[in-house]
């Protein structure tokens, strides 16, 4: 070999080398991006009402985010950073894959190490129709008066150092027929809110706070009983319920005694309609008198405002509901079953307005010593004077103390 060949060799050698150097250069900070990725990647979810309508194909896992997009009308909190709707995937009572709307707010600054701390909050009755889900609210939406009460309080949890994430629940906003009060239902909506907001950013963490109130109350309840095994990676560090629905079938016993048009008319319609999700057992025509299934219809169309009116359910009295002689069996069972006593190991604490008269105080300390003798660990504050849409607000100081304590915000 001449030495001009052996030099040839060498250079194209070393040449070899350096490409494969700056290969491997280049290469290195991709793997690493991976393994470490700065930012989840979150598809876009289409505008308007297509939102919510999921794609054909869906993560098999519950808690996954679908697609996400800045919230828009009164939704965004005004304490937050910024408010975005998502789309994510939940599991029915029937075991059903399905996909739940809602919006998830951070606070302002930086999160904290570990990621911000997390409530989710469970929202009081709004109707079982999609446009009453809360993600889609608007400043004249007819479900509005339903919702934003709320925003003072929740914006100073945002201030206080937690992001707030607000479940629609399954089937309303979204495909089906909101299974409302059905606890399971409820409970695995608000957690699996939690695990996709997640994936929707790096800096929510995996401590949580469960809050609700009504019907809110009754799922955030259900949602700690199903906590441990439902949502393991996550960790629960306590449970506000506010005036929780609870106790149906006792109250549906009691509708012969109301004799006068009244909203309750309403919700005892739509509780019926929730409880035909669960179980085939429940004949509406059987069960509810004639000029109850003439409106029945408008339980999937109208919002509990709506409902409530005199020209539609809230012009028929209570003790008008149930045809005489009906079997109300099957019912009774299902609404029993839906009774919010659940053991959890986080504490609870239990908030209830001495003058509710949607969920009478009866009921909730009924519930307390339910909740007690399963072994919970209960903090029951009783509020005199205060009525059902009061007691956020006169609860207040007490939930943020309970939060600070049990899982410090900034």
């Amino acid at each position: 070999m001449s030495i001009q060949q052996s030099r040839t060799r060498s250079y194209l050698a070393l040449i070899a080398l350096a490409v494969t150097a700056l290969f491997f250069a280049a290469a290195a900070p991709t793997v690493q991006a991976k393994k470490h990725p700065k930012k989840p990647a979150v598809t876009k979810g289409p505008a308007g009402l297509k939102f919510y309508t999921p794609p054909k194909k869906t993560p098999k896992a519950h808690g996954k985010l679908i697609w996400a997009r800045k919230a828009g009308g009164v939704v965004p909190l005004k304490s937050g950073a910024w408010t975005k709707n998502v789309l994510y995937t939940s599991v029915s009572p029937q075991g059903k894959r399905v996909a739940v709307s809602g919006s998830v707010t951070v606070p302002k600054g930086k999160a904290p190490k570990g990621g911000w701390p997390v409530i989710t909050y469970g929202h009081g009755t709004t109707g079982i129709a999609d446009k009453c889900a809360p993600s889609r609210n608007t400043a004249n939406g007819v479900a509005t008066g339903y919702i934003s009460y709320t925003d003072s309080e929740l914006n100073s949890w945002l201030k206080a150092g937690y992001a707030v994430e607000r479940s629609d629940y399954q089937g309303l906003g979204t495909p089906g027929v909101h299974p409302f009060l059905v606890g399971v239902a409820e409970g695995r909506s608000m957690l699996d809110i939690v695990r996709a907001s997640r994936d929707l950013s790096k800096d929510i963490g995996k401590k949580y706070m469960i809050a609700g109130h009504s019907q809110g109350g009754h799922a955030a309840l259900f949602a700690a009983g199903l906590a441990a095994k439902w949502t393991p990676d996550l960790k629960l560090k306590g449970t506000v319920a506010y005036a929780p629905a609870s106790h149906m079938k006792l109250e549906a016993s009691l509708l012969p005694s109301l004799t006068q048009p009244s909203s309750l008319s309403a919700l005892a319609t739509m509780i019926v309609a929730g409880a035909l999700t669960d179980t085939n057992a429940i004949d509406p025509n059987a069960l509810l008198n004639d000029p109850v299934l003439a409106l029945y219809p408008k339980v999937n169309t109208d919002c509990l405002s709506e409902l409530g009116q005199s020209d539609s359910l809230g012009g028929i009295a209570p003790s008008d509901l149930i045809r005489d002689g009906a079997d109300t069996t099957a019912l009774f069972a299902e609404l029993d079953k839906n009774n919010p006593a659940v053991q959890t190991t986080a504490p609870i604490l239990l908030a209830q307005g001495g003058a509710d008269t949607t969920v009478f105080p009866f009921l909730t300390d009924s519930l307390n010593s339910e909740l007690v003798a399963l072994g919970d660990s209960v903090d029951y504050k009783k509020y005199p004077g205060v009525d059902h849409g009061s007691i956020l607000t006169a609860a207040s100081q007490d939930a943020l103390t309970f939060f600070e304590s049990n899982l410090p915000g900034r």
